[in-house]
């Protein structure tokens, strides 16, 4: 099986310049990437998203993302994953420090492991409804969200705690 243990999530929001109108002035475009590697592993993750800011305390928005991940420790083992998929978000700032997040995640697992030559596959659509708090300011937000669905058999993620850092440009 193979699993994310850092579930760090970075996301990097850009104002958007939009063609004009109110709009595309409150929409913001952003996303994560994740990179990581060793001898034996090789792990990329690809999160694009749109935010619309529909009030100073409130906004919404959709991602979508990629993930895949090969560890090969030995010739006689070998493990594969791909995740892909895309959520909803919203962001709540009761105050400009403080911001509450709620989101739905669906994503599409493909894996593959071999042990000792036996090879096993597995498929499988994988939910996840996180609620965060974040502190910071309006261009940088840093914090903890929980999975409410986190299930170890049927998560790419080690935990159903995960750290996040949103940056605003």
């Amino acid at each position: 099986m193979i699993l994310f243990l850092g579930a760090m999530s970075w996301t990097a929001m850009a104002q958007g310049p939009g063609p004009g109108g109110d709009f595309w002035s409150n929409v913001r475009y952003g996303g994560g990437l994740g990179l990581g590697f060793s001898n034996s592993s090789f792990t990329i993750a690809v999160a694009p998203s749109a935010i619309y800011e529909v009030s100073p305390m409130f906004a919404a928005g959709l991602g979508l993302s990629f993930n895949y991940s090969k560890f090969e420790p030995s010739s006689l083992e070998r493990s594969e994953f791909s995740a892909f998929g895309g959520s909803i978000m919203s962001f709540f700032n009761p105050i400009p420090q403080m911001q509450f997040s709620a989101e739905f995640e669906q994503i599409y697992v493909n894996r593959e492991d071999v042990i000792v030559g036996e090879q096993f596959k597995d498929s499988f659509w994988s939910p996840a409804l996180y609620f965060g708090l974040g502190v910071g300011n309006r261009n940088v937000m840093a914090g903890m969200r929980y999975n409410v669905l986190f299930n170890t058999d049927k998560s790419i993620y080690a935990s159903a705690w995960a750290p996040f850092v949103r940056v605003f440009f």
